[in-house]
């Protein structure tokens, strides 16, 4: 019998963050405590800019569109948020949304999964995905269980369960 597998990825759904930028652009329009504060947020291709008058009011937008990804089930580990700087008259915030496990990441999921996990479970680094393999089932769902109760600083997903 051959062995079951399951790949951990880390992918955020780009249409579904698209439409979180553009309902906290819409409410940034519209709400009386951003008038005038010259408060927007728009998508330059990889970057997300959130622009303001003050770095409270750039933390407010921010607020607003972490709201809008949590609705639309999007975690927050994937949002890469830096501090506001000024640029001129307005403060700006650029953020990123992180997608794919990146080397040091993948290492330390596989650390835990060989570390904690049942014993015949075998992580391997395929990218920026980790697939594992077991000869049981039960044993990958297992390690699936280990993996959400551990404090992982990106968000992961379980695909191709076989």
């Amino acid at each position: 019998m051959a062995d079951s597998t399951f790949d951990i990825v880390s992918k955020v759904d780009k249409q579904e963050a698209d439409n979180a930028l553009n309902q906290t652009s819409k409410e940034v329009e519209q709400r009386y405590d951003f008038k005038g504060t010259g408060a927007e947020i728009s998508n330059s291709g990889e970057k997300i800019m959130i622009k303001a008058n003050s770095p409270e009011r750039a933390k407010a937008v921010l607020d607003v569109f972490e709201t809008k990804l949590i609705k639309r089930g999007i975690s927050l580990k994937s949002l890469d948020v830096g501090e506001p700087y000024a640029s001129g008259k307005e403060y700006r915030m650029e953020m990123s949304l992180k997608s794919g496990i990146d080397q040091e990441q993948a290492k330390k999921i596989s650390k835990i999964i060989r570390d904690e996990g049942p014993k015949g479970v075998k992580p391997i680094i395929q990218g920026d995905e980790l697939r594992v393999s077991s000869k049981s089932r039960d044993d990958l769902q297992d390690t699936m269980a280990l993996l959400k109760s551990s404090k992982l600083d990106i968000d992961v997903q379980f695909t191709n369960f076989r």
